[in-house]
């Protein structure tokens, strides 16, 4: 038996809640992986909540992030006892997740532990963080250089903006955080902004082009949002996008693109190949001060996570959530 939270949808509703299942339960893979951790993201929020059509399939354990110690594997790059960290690939909207004490999954979703972290610290990365290190790597590959001026970080004191601002900040670069929480301005400077500015500056609807302002930027909003940081962004800057908070629409107009040669990368986490994923990973071990992880973290237990889930959705969490499932 192991404990869940689990999802269902019938003629009595939408309705999340813990139970206690038993093994058989399990949905189909080669690999069985006894979970220590999981998170909370935004997307998982969406899925506690129902606020989204996240959860394609009833009944359904959320939690897009995982790491444990497998213990059981038909797989042959995983024996018994490898710990090993899962960051998307559908799980917890058409796959059982990481919001409970086992999961089932394929072994090609998995990749190693990193031995830099501990299982705490690697889910307190996790796919925000993940999704933060391929930001990052897609600037570099388009040659955003720390010398170039400031790079923009839109949502910053979510959990992928809290670590773009750390990554970006260790490497080099000049970062401007911009959120709604002006609260949070000695958060973001701790781990490494130059700049706090406040949402409202690129909330509203802006001009086709406007001041060059940004060497780069990692966007984890969108709309209004994210049409203003193309309008600023200098001449053959780029702007990675791969978030939705402040919306799904984006309207802007091609001129950033065509005038000022801006590239528009979009960053995808869930489906990224795995050979992406571990060269994320190894540069999260190499680029991310672990010291930084404790003030962007904070942990909860399983039991917490429904109430926790609605606070994500809020914008009431700072940083990151990270889950203990055996609590």
């Amino acid at each position: 038996m192991f404990r869940a939270l689990l999802i269902d949808k019938d003629d009595q509703g939408y309705r999340a809640g813990l139970q206690d299942l038993d093994d058989s339960a399990l949905p189909e893979g080669n690999v069985t992986v006894r979970v220590a951790y999981s998170t909370l993201n935004y997307k998982d929020g969406l899925a506690i909540t129902g606020k989204s059509p996240v959860v394609r399939k009833f009944p359904m354990v959320p939690g897009v992030d995982l790491v444990g110690t497998v213990e059981d594997s038909a797989d042959p790059d995983w024996r018994v006892g490898d710990q090993v960290v899962l960051n998307g690939w559908g799980v917890g909207e058409t796959h059982w997740g990481g919001l409970a004490q086992r999961a089932r999954l394929k072994g090609e979703w998995l990749v190693p532990l990193p031995e830099a972290f501990t299982p705490e610290q690697a889910m307190a990365i996790g796919t925000a963080g993940y999704t933060a290190m391929l930001c990052v790597m897609a600037l570099e590959r388009h040659g955003v250089r720390p010398d170039q001026g400031e790079v923009v970080v839109t949502g910053a004191a979510g959990g992928v903006g809290s670590v773009a601002v750390a990554l970006l900040a260790k490497l080099g670069y000049t970062v401007a955080a911009v959120t709604g929480r002006p609260q949070e301005a000695d958060y973001l400077k701790g781990l490494g902004a130059s700049t706090v500015l406040d949402r409202a500056e690129l909330s509203a609807p802006g001009k086709p082009l406007a001041k060059e302002r940004w060497a780069g930027a990692v966007d984890t909003v969108g709309s209004h949002t994210l049409a203003n940081v193309c309008a600023q962004t200098k001449y053959r800057g780029t702007v990675a996008a791969c978030g939705l908070a402040g919306g799904m629409d984006f309207p802007s107009t091609v001129a950033p693109f065509i005038l000022r040669g801006v590239t528009l990368a979009g960053i995808d986490s869930v489906m990224c190949p795995r050979a992406e994923r571990l060269l994320a990973w190894q540069r999260l071990a190499k680029d991310l001060d672990p010291t930084k992880l404790a003030a962007i973290t904070h942990t909860i237990g399983l039991s917490q996570a429904l109430e926790a889930g609605a606070q994500v959705l809020a914008g009431q969490v700072r940083g990151r959530v990270v889950v203990d499932v055996n609590a």
